[in-house]
């Protein structure tokens, strides 16, 4: 393996701007391979024994892009700097009385000044105007969401990576029609995603276009007798003496959801019971939030643990009628992946000790794949089709059973994760339609990792690897330009080619294109949905996915896109629909008016 060299400006950019180390009073880096080895060295420092066997090892996985760690292992490992090297946190819960909002508030300002973005779920603050007078009215969650907003704003002065943030509203909130619409303003909470945490409930009384309660547990209301009505509802992983609100149509409610998404690209929508329920650690732990993008549903003060295999290195005789993929270097890629991304956890700073505990206690982590659009062309198959499913599926069988097989030879090593329960963990769902055999052996000897699996948006460090496709998203086109932040809020835009067209015109010129080289406005909606139903079965925590959506699609064809999610049995839900009010990161050269964001959201949020 030699470290191919930059093949667009944009890339040097990247490695520039974002990941190479300038040490105070030192000579900065000289090219990628000085930041390899400086982030193999670091991650290699804390295994016990063989250190220089293991960085040596993790160095050539990482010399010519076959792996790539998330952006903050590749910008911080081995640096002095006081940052993490997770992406993304969710953070604690966050209690109704002033004290505690802001001391979540001052949580959030920690991490994120070290460079971790933050998930939190709102649903446990009081609805607007519940409050029992003029000194004690409940301003309620979105209003809250405006001071975490500008926080986030704040903290961008003093650092170039943008601050991201996810915020979650259960359904049945009784304020989830003001969250639903809190971004019509293009104005308003610029730092956030949104998404709706959808219960199983919710999406059948939506079907039967039943009445749909809006409550709030009576145990947190000052004036709880206001609202005589009361109902069990599990609230935060408990069954709870509920206050009712008011009565909607959950029909209407929906409507609302799909109408703001069709305008505004949000809210996004999370199926919380499915998350839950397809959870490993669900006989511990309640989830009510993910990270900024989506891929990692966590539990308070857990953390994002990110790398991606970058599948356009195992692609063998591309284009050619013998075109085929290294399944073993995959396979051999994952097992030293795995052993990586383990090691971060050890290797890491954390802003707060409730994340040090949480991390160390499961060792979730959550390794993808990168480029996968580009290897299916390259493999001479057509995104959209049946037959590109097929080999992506079996791609990401062979990365989950490679990992969960190499889990457990670290836990043989080092130890098992300390929340592990053996029994109670092979009762989970997607333990048990795990192989045989790896399922004697977390019996017989246990796990390193709770989770292992997750596919993340890649944006900018896709770009880094050449401009390779990001994560499972298509080709967005082939030729394109794209806005890059540098510094602050200074932005370049670039020109682009894809790096498979690139390949091509090597191999052949400019011969004809086949009709496998398939862009995202040549897909339907339901082949973006289709590919992320093929690979969740193989991943154990949750898939970023942005759905695009041709600008011509109708409001009824839009709604189609969110039942399908549901029917399929995906996790989440997010999508594209172009409008005046979303700004653009992407456009195409013809100046056609189609953007394709790496996730909600993605001028803003970077994996």
């Amino acid at each position: 393996m030699t470290t191919p060299l930059f093949e667009l400006p944009v890339s040097e950019l990247v490695w520039d701007s974002r990941y190479r180390y300038r040490p105070d009073g030192g000579v900065p880096e000289r090219s990628p391979d000085d930041t390899w080895r400086r982030v193999a060295k670091a991650l290699a420092s804390v295994e016990p024994v063989r250190q220089a066997h293991w960085e040596q090892k993790f160095y050539r996985v990482l010399e010519g892009f076959y792996f790539l760690p998330g952006g903050r292992i590749v910008a911080g490992a081995g640096t002095t700097y006081n940052v993490t090297l997770f992406n993304c946190f969710v953070m604690g819960r966050i209690g109704n009385s002033l004290e505690s909002i802001f001391d979540s508030l001052k949580e959030g300002a920690l991490t994120m000044r070290q460079g971790g973005g933050v998930g939190y779920d709102f649903s446990t603050l009081r609805p607007a105007e519940s409050g029992t007078g003029i000194t004690d009215v409940a301003p309620g969650p979105v209003a809250f969401m405006r001071i975490w907003d500008s926080m986030c704003d704040a903290l961008l002065s003093m650092a170039a990576r943008r601050g991201a943030m996810m915020a979650t509203l259960r359904c049945d909130h009784p304020d989830i029609e003001a969250f639903i619409n809190a971004k019509r303003d293009a104005r308003q909470l610029r730092n956030f995603n949104l998404s709706v945490l959808a219960s199983d409930d919710f999406m059948q009384a939506v079907q039967r276009d039943a009445d749909w309660l809006l409550l709030f547990p009576a145990g947190e209301l000052p004036n709880a007798d206001r609202y005589p009505e009361r109902v069990n509802k599990n609230w935060q992983g408990t069954v709870t003496s509920c206050a009712v609100f008011r009565k909607v149509r959950a029909r209407a409610l929906w409507n609302s959801i799909i109408q703001a998404s069709f305008d505004t690209a949000e809210p996004g929508m999370l199926f919380i019971d499915r998350i839950n329920r397809r959870n490993n650690l669900g006989y511990r732990e309640q989830i009510s939030a993910t990270n900024p993008c989506g891929e990692i549903p966590l539990p308070p003060y857990g953390a994002c643990d990110l790398g991606s295999i970058n599948l356009t290195r195992f692609v063998r005789d591309p284009f050619g009628p013998k075109a085929r993929l290294d399944f073993k270097g995959i396979e051999a890629t994952t097992a030293v992946a795995v052993r990586m991304l383990d090691n971060v956890i050890d290797c890491s700073r954390f802003p707060l000790q409730a994340q040090q505990n949480q991390s160390h206690g499961s060792r979730r982590i959550g390794l993808g794949i990168t480029g996968l659009a580009d290897a299916l062309i390259m493999l001479g198959l057509h995104y959209g089709k049946q037959e590109s499913r097929q080999q992506a599926a079996r791609i990401m069988e062979t990365i989950c059973h490679a990992a969960y097989r190499t889990s457990i030879e670290l836990g043989r090593e080092k130890s098992t994760f300390p929340f592990l329960e053996i029994e109670s963990y092979l009762s989970r769902p997607f333990i048990h339609q795990l192989p045989a055999d790896i399922k004697r052996e977390i019996a017989a000897n246990g796990i390193r990792n709770s989770h292992l699996l997750a596919i993340a948006p890649t944006g900018t460090i896709s770009l880094f690897a050449n401009n390779i496709s990001s994560g499972i998203e298509p080709v967005f086109d082939f030729h394109y330009r794209r806005r890059i932040r540098t510094t602050g809020r200074e932005h370049q835009e670039y020109e682009l080619t894809d790096y498979a067209l690139r390949h091509w015109k090597v191999r052949y010129g400019n011969r004809p294109l086949p009709d496998y080289f398939v862009a995202a406005k040549q897909l339907t909606p339901e082949a973006h949905l289709k590919m992320q139903s093929a690979l969740q079965p193989f991943v154990d925590n949750a898939i970023s996915k942005t759905i695009n959506v041709p600008e011509q699609v109708t409001r009824n064809e839009f709604e189609t896109i969110y039942q399908r999610a549901w029917q399929l049995g995906l996790k989440g839900c997010t999508t594209y629909h172009p409008t005046p009010v979303r700004g653009k990161v992407l456009s195409l050269l013809d100046k056609e008016d189609l953007v394709q964001p790496t996730a909600p959201c993605c001028d803003r949020i970077e994996e």
